[in-house]
């Protein structure tokens, strides 16, 4: 079983209706045993970073999403999920990150409109080529996803960026490490293309 992990920010709910929309049946849990005992985590999220890692830290769910980590299930985080996998946010610096992966969140710097909002194509890089997940998923070309946010990740180990799109330069739009995957995009909100990246992530065994 899927579960989505609930620590108390927005847009879960439309995580588990894309998953369903796929054939995949998904679980909202805020439980940490639930969540400590799953198959597979998403960890989605619209909100502040320093807020929604206090939220991780003081219902238990830091430990339970570290410990599947640990044990080596699929994970995917989801624009503010995927973030908290990161050391540290300049959206929230004074509370550390899950650490899951090495490398920080930055804000944009650019002159353009912050945050940035819309429809990106997604590019997958050499690491993500070979990523088992990604593999031939943009073989038919230009894979579009709808993209919300204001801060992109920075890894700190340069194949851990699997995929980057463009707001005024290249960004990290999805990164990850062993049975650890992340999203700037939402998939939830990407229509069809989104589908099918959730399903990936169903059928993936790192």
């Amino acid at each position: 079983m899927t579960v989505v992990v609930d620590y108390g920010v927005n847009n879960l709910r439309s995580v588990v209706r894309a998953l369903g929309a796929g054939g995949h049946a998904a679980t909202l849990s805020a439980d940490p045993e639930v969540v400590r005992l799953a198959e597979r985590l998403v960890v989605p999220g619209v909100g502040n970073f320093g807020q929604a890692r206090r939220n991780l830290a003081t219902s238990g769910l830091a430990d339970a999403i570290r410990a599947v980590a640990a044990a080596g299930r699929p994970i995917l985080g989801i624009c503010l999920g995927m973030q908290l996998f990161f050391e540290t946010s300049e959206e929230g610096p004074d509370e550390p990150g899950l650490g899951l992966l090495r490398g920080a969140v930055r804000r944009f710097r650019t002159g353009m409109s912050v945050p940035h909002v819309g429809w990106s194509a997604v590019s997958l890089t050499v690491a993500g080529e070979a990523h088992a997940m990604l593999a031939r998923h943009d073989a038919r070309g230009p894979v579009f996803y709808y993209h919300v946010h204001s801060y992109h990740p920075v890894p700190a180990a340069g194949d851990a960026v699997l995929a980057t799109a463009e707001y005024d330069g290249l960004f990290p739009t999805v990164v990850g490490s062993g049975n650890i995957i992340g999203a700037q995009f939402h998939p939830e909100k990407s229509q069809q293309a989104g589908i099918d990246f959730l399903s990936r992530f169903v059928g993936w065994r790192p």
